[in-house]
């Protein structure tokens, strides 16, 4: 093709394109390929007649192109259907409504006679589709007449597979759908709709939907709204639609996926394959919650409506605390001997039985009279050991001296694994070394020892007094001192010598000057060769704390980052996030039991890894507020916590049993009862199929009454009506159980003849009646007919008012048209055996008054009885025979008149 052509093609396309309102891209001259953009499709392209002119000689073989978003071209872009009459419909407005194209057509011609041109333009071959968040249409290659004709000769198979998201139809699935969301089928149940223009995304700018948050092609939230919503299910199950949680791959996803996640909130119980243990969960989850049940206890008593509910806080002092700790350090322990725990699981119990020993060293009393056990082997604990031998009276000064060497030797179990990994590292050949990171452990027999072995007499003797007398590091400093002004050149001794002379000294910046220490081997060296060994701590940890404000003292990061299990994020120091011990340690230097950092302090980031374990914190807090060493009514958020757990473990009572510990705020007093409603009803089938766990919610003081109602919806909810009557009744909603009687379970006991279980439940409703609606409509009626039939079938009637046929006649003609006024009221919520029992009961009733029509005193009254008779609601069969016996007695009531 020479230039001249390809402008006239180029120029004809154009005005074509501009004629219809889409906008031209290009043309190939090569295969044919013309390109255009549109807002809306429907129909574009060209005629039969301007094919003819622009056609072309190898447009024929021209393969059809369509660019998409990321280079990759969707299956339900590949996939064509056809018609019956074998045209091509891949996308056109037709198939994208859902309908027919053959039915349209005829429709239209139907429908407007002059537009038969249009309506065969409806099935012509549209521009393809191209699926990015715009609309861009590539035209296929121009081909000759024989060419397609030759195409629709031999139509290609038809595929029913998923279409993308915008050909999702609501509400037309039929008896023959396979139940998926997404479907190729007609929408035969709902009128064809103007399809109204989406939205369309910039892929040129980041959004939530094209970037990291959800790489979808689609947004199906942005689409449907709150159909497609994030949502929690049972037991932490997420349900959302896109890339699933933590993907990291980077291929686009259709939004219309439903992804169902679990939330690991009980990896607590896990072992180190991902697998629940049943000892765990004894052990992690019963055992502490037994012990905390059995503790002392102080109950409140508040009003939730008609009910009320009893909160429990334990209580304590401080010197029973020691014991309290211990039993929960045991606890810890039998489950640190679980087989398979994973690695994280047992260095997060070892820091659980260092908190519960920490709270025992900082918060417990001790008796004025009580003994004091050996505390360890270093010149400050052998001061406290001769102070025992010499009396076992405590002396009140002494208190603070006693709870600093206690937590000295707390501090020194809690470094002594990181000197020893740190010392397997070292060259045996540098012994200074080796001595240096054990007085970082205040190990000083071992430095002592060591020293003594080299045949470094005189350093031994140093060490032993070290962190003594304030004496003596006095003169080991001024040694020092002395040495740099009289010139003398450090270079000749051994660098780890001069730090371990500035450590004896109490300089401990110059003597780890260049080696990293953790915060409590820090801590440690501050209070035991920095500081007076007569020094409080509280004075000891405010010294730290001013250190750490000041950037000198290691941050005190929380176990699992301290420890490795998880590396320090970026941000951690921006959150200033601590180790759950030294908010312990602050804590006991405020003296005050409401502080600013209590949030901080029970969150689950302070001693664990996972964020969503609490199960142990919750007990620590519990101890502590027993004491009184805190005191908060804003800890929710751990409470909840906790209660999650239990709940995703199964554990419905015990969640209860953590509710009712929640402290009573004035500004939400009906949280307990709204909480507690809301387990029984979302967990009423774990909690009702274990008569463990039922008993002990009510051992809790949990009124029956809620259980009964949360019975009621479910078994409302799985149609065992039968059941879910009996609950209603016993949680006293008189106006549900009388629906469900109504309308559900008296027709069916009727039929079946269990005339005793009706009275009893129509009886049981009948003192209540003032509060249900239609109750004479509804029970009322079967009372009525049982009445009213044992009063017809006695033949000594001892109720007055029945003593005669005409008062019979008036009993049942009430009954009857209170039958009809039933049927009026409940409408069609009264399913048809409803109606057959109605029936039935106007029949009995009928014939039981026609029986005793012989003993009227007059045929009016005979007669009136009669006509009490066809008003009721018969069929008509039983309404016939009736009518012949009025007959016969009319018949012989103008014989008597005759005679």
């Amino acid at each position: 093709m020479d230039k001249r052509q390809k402008d006239n093609s180029v120029k004809k396309l154009r005005q074509i394109a501009e004629g219809q309102g889409a906008q031209f891209i290009s043309f190939n001259p090569e295969n044919g390929e013309w390109k255009f953009f549109v807002h809306h499709f429907s129909r574009f392209g060209l005629s039969e007649d301007d094919e003819e002119d622009i056609m072309m000689e190898d447009a024929a073989a021209a393969q059809e192109l369509v660019e998409m978003n990321h280079g990759e071209i969707s299956d339900a872009d590949e996939e064509t259907q056809m018609d019956p009459t074998g045209i091509v419909l891949s996308h056109s407005l037709p198939a994208h409504l859902g309908l027919d194209p053959v039915k349209m057509k005829e429709m239209r011609m139907l429908m407007f006679p002059d537009g038969e041109e249009e309506a065969e333009e409806l099935n012509q071959v549209p521009a393809h589709y191209n699926p990015s968040f715009g609309r861009e249409y590539i035209r296929p290659p121009l081909q000759n007449t024989s060419q397609r004709m030759s195409d629709r000769s031999t139509p290609p198979p038809v595929r029913k597979t998923p279409l993308a998201l915008l050909e999702y139809k609501h509400g037309s699935f039929d008896s023959n759908s396979p139940g998926a969301i997404l479907m190729a089928q007609e929408n035969k149940v709902m009128p064809p709709k103007i399809l109204k223009e989406g939205f369309k995304l910039d892929l040129k700018h980041e959004t939530p939907v094209t970037k990291r948050h959800c790489r979808n092609i689609v947004d199906a939230g942005l689409l449907m709204g709150r159909s497609f919503r994030v949502g929690w299910g049972p037991n932490g199950t997420l349900v959302h639609a896109g890339t699933p949680v933590g993907s990291t791959g980077s291929q686009m996803m259709l939004s219309s996926t439903i992804n169902l996640e679990k939330v690991a909130i009980d990896n607590v119980v896990r072992d180190e394959n991902n697998k629940v243990r049943e000892e765990l969960i004894d052990m992690a989850i019963e055992s502490p919650l037994d012990f905390h049940m059995g503790l002392l206890h102080q109950t409140e008593e508040i009003e939730v409506g008609s009910f009320n509910l009893r909160l429990q806080k334990v209580v304590s002092n401080r010197l029973m605390l020691s014991e309290i700790c211990r039993s929960y350090v045991d606890i810890i322990e039998k489950q640190l001997e679980v087989p398979r725990l994973s690695s994280s699981a047992r260095l997060v119990l070892t820091h659980q039985v260092m908190i519960w020993e920490l709270i025992k060293v900082l918060f417990s009393d001790r008796e004025n009279g009580g003994k004091m056990k050996s505390l360890g082997a270093d010149n400050e604990e052998e001061m406290v050991q001769d102070v025992k031998e010499a009396s076992q009276e405590v002396d009140l000064e002494a208190l603070p001296l006693i709870r600093r060497a206690e937590f000295s030797y707390w501090l020194q179990e809690n470094v002594c694994h990181r000197v020893q990994e740190k010392m397997s590292s070292l060259n045996e050949s540098s012994y200074l070394e080796y001595i240096l990171l054990l007085l970082s452990g205040r190990q000083l027999d071992a430095a002592v020892e060591l020293a003594a072995s080299r045949g470094d007499v005189r350093l031994a003797c140093l060490l032993s007094q070290a962190g003594g007398s304030l004496v003596n590091r006095s003169d080991m400093a001024q040694q020092l001192d002395r040495w740099r002004i009289n010139g003398l050149d450090f270079n000749f001794i051994e660098k780890d010598r001069i730090r371990l002379y500035e450590l004896l000294a109490g300089n401990i910046n110059s003597a780890f000057h260049d080696i990293k220490v953790d915060w409590k081997r820090f801590l440690g060296l501050l209070m035991w060769y920095q500081l007076a060994p007569s020094t409080s701590l509280p004075t000891v940890f405010r010294t730290y704390q001013h250190l750490l404000h000041e950037g000198k003292a290691p941050y005190p990061v929380p176990i699992y980052i301290d420890e490795g299990l998880v590396e320090e994020s970026e941000n951690f120091s921006a959150v200033k996030r601590y180790d759950l011990s030294y908010y312990l340690m602050l804590l006991h230097a405020s003296e005050e039991s409401e502080v600013g950092f209590l949030k901080s302090m029970l969150s689950a980031f302070s001693s664990t890894h996972d964020p969503l374990d609490y199960h142990m914190i919750w007990h620590q807090r519990a101890v502590l507020e027993a004491v009184g060493a805190i005191s908060s009514k804003d800890l929710h958020v751990l409470d909840m916590g906790f209660v999650s757990q239990l709940l995703c473990l199964g554990k419905c009572h015990w969640a209860i049993y953590v509710v009712l510990h929640m402290p009573h705020c004035e500004d939400f007093p009906y949280v307990h009862a709204n909480l507690i409603r809301e387990i029984l009803f979302q967990y009423c089938e774990s909690w009702s199929s274990q008569e463990s766990q039922r008993q002990a919610i009510e051992n809790l003081g949990i009124p029956k009454a809620w259980l009964h109602e949360a019975l009621a919806v479910y078994f409302n909810y799985y149609g065992d009506l039968a059941k879910a009557l009996e609950h209603f009744l016993q949680c006293a909603n008189w106006q549900k159980a009388h629906t469900i009687f109504v309308t559900s379970v008296a027709h069916k006991l009727f039929l079946s003849a269990e005339h005793s279980e009706i009275w009893r439940l129509a009886t049981s409703m009948e003192d209540h009646k003032s509060e249900i609606e239609n109750w004479d409509l509804g029970a009322g009626i079967y009372i009525s007919f049982y009445l009213i039939r044992s009063s017809l079938q006695e033949a000594d009637n001892t109720m007055k008012e029945l003593d005669s046929l005409e008062s019979k006649n008036f009993a049942c003609r009430e009954f009857l048209g209170q039958l009809k006024q039933s049927l009026a009221a409940w409408g069609v919520q009264l399913p048809v055996d409803v109606r057959v029992v109605y029936s039935k009961m106007a029949d009995e009733i009928c014939n039981l008054l026609l029986s005793d029509i012989g003993d009227g005193p007059t045929r009016d009254i005979q007669l009136s009885c009669f006509d009490t008779v066809f008003s009721a609601p018969v069929p008509e069969d039983l309404r016939a025979s009736h009518l012949q016996d009025a007959l016969s007695l009319f018949t012989c009531f103008l014989s008597e008149v005759a005679t």
